[in-house]
């Protein structure tokens, strides 16, 4: 996959207001980013934020999978998992909530798999986006849920609204691929 330079200013955005509220955060990336490191990640903290590339796979489902250093993390890995710990999924990836365009009524993708996992809210996009959206996001989006020692997932779908707002006022309303993919699931 072609690299995503705009992940490295987006995690730096989501360390930075994660440290500026005196919250401590991990940071996993490059080499360390693989489908074994992200699962325990996923195991030990409740919020998760990733940023990498994504793919749904409409034939098979299950399949669709966030790409990471060594491999694909699947669907199917994820709603596997025990998340005890699972709060808030932040997929900062191409179509983690795109669906089946032949069966609208069905809801099987990333997004929604990280709910059944046990996440009480995510973020996820219908389609693919833009490297340099990705921060911008992030940077409004975590500018508004991080607080005192604490993020608060009873925020996010308001600050995905300013993010996304944020966004739109700086590409244009006209240019609405850009700014509606993002969306919030949960509460």
């Amino acid at each position: 996959y072609p690299s995503l330079t705009g992940t490295i200013e987006e995690a730096g955005y989501v360390l930075g207001h994660a440290r500026s509220s005196g919250m401590e955060a991990v940071h996993v990336d490059g080499a360390c980013g693989t489908v074994d490191g992200v699962v325990e990640a996923m195991q030990n903290h409740s919020w998760i934020h990733l940023a990498c590339h994504g793919t749904q796979d409409v034939a098979s489902p299950l399949q669709s999978a966030l790409c990471l250093h060594d491999g694909k993390l699947s669907l199917s890995q994820v709603i596997s998992q025990s998340l005890p710990n699972a709060e808030f999924a932040f997929l900062s990836a191409c179509q983690t909530a795109k669906g089946d365009d032949g069966l609208p009524d069905e809801v099987v993708h990333l997004a929604a798999g990280m709910l059944v996992a046990g996440y009480r809210g995510v973020v996820g996009t219908m389609w693919s986006i833009r490297d340099e959206d990705g921060p911008l996001i992030a940077d409004e989006f975590y500018s508004r849920v991080c607080g005192e020692g604490k993020l608060d997932s009873r925020e996010a779908a308001a600050a995905l609204h300013f993010a996304v707002k944020r966004l739109q006022e700086g590409v244009g309303e006209r240019n609405f691929l850009r700014w509606v993919p993002f969306v919030h699931f949960g509460w």
